[in-house]
């Protein structure tokens, strides 16, 4: 896996859009858990790293639009 120091305005908004499909389609999923199962749990957890990834995205984006 390659790690980068900065990505394009272009490179971010493609994983903004492959995160909110992530994030769409795990909280699709989620009500068909058992509940307090430890699928449920991790997908939870997955949920919430979404998130967290795609408000880092936004930040970053933030520097584009001046």
């Amino acid at each position: 896996m390659e790690t980068y120091d900065a990505y394009s305005r272009e490179e971010l908004d493609e994983a903004k859009v492959a995160i909110i499909s992530i994030i769409h389609k795990c909280e699709k999923a989620l009500p068909k858990l058992k509940e307090k199962s430890s699928q449920q749990t991790l997908l939870k957890r997955r949920i919430k790293a979404m998130y967290i990834a795609l408000s880092l995205i936004e930040k970053e984006t933030i520097g584009f639009d001046i």
